[in-house]
């Protein structure tokens, strides 16, 4: 089995639980605690990465929605999320992380569920904890087991 490689689209944090999440220039993941400021560093669910091909076709059923807007950590271009399973490595930048999670129910008052119906962190959305850490940034190379 071999990999596959995309990209960070985009990364974001937020200060606190519920609150939307910002696009940032750059991030720190360290190890066993996710990223550095962000309100979900140090939980179960340390990062929280969704493909833009899942926001894009969320976009498609009417919704304006962008990188972050599904309270994810980091946004990326080019690989199917949805094919990872729990025990998988994910190289992102130079950070490891690993699958914990494949996604989790929509908290209550989600306006993109409330819109169309469906929301993509449900099915789409990946929680990883930060094995090995560094700085990522938008463009750097994800690189995932091919299926």
């Amino acid at each position: 089995m071999g990999n596959v490689q995309g990209k960070i689209l985009a990364i974001s944090v937020s200060d606190g639980k519920g609150v939307p999440k910002k696009n940032v220039e750059a991030a720190r993941l360290v190890e066993d605690w996710g990223i550095e400021g962000d309100a979900h560093a140090g939980s179960g669910r340390q990062v929280s990465l969704l493909a833009a091909e899942s926001i894009e076709r969320i976009r498609q059923l009417g919704v304006e929605v962008k990188a972050g807007d599904f309270a994810e950590n980091i946004t990326t271009l080019g690989i199917d999320l949805r094919l990872l399973k729990p025990g998988d490595r994910i190289a992102a930048g130079c950070a490891v992380l690993e699958v914990t999670q494949i996604g989790k129910a929509c908290h209550g008052g989600c306006r993109i569920y409330e819109q169309v119906g469906e929301c993509a962190m449900p099915r789409e959305g990946v929680f990883a904890r930060v094995v090995s850490g560094g700085e990522i940034k938008p463009g750097d190379p994800v690189r995932a087991p091919a299926g």
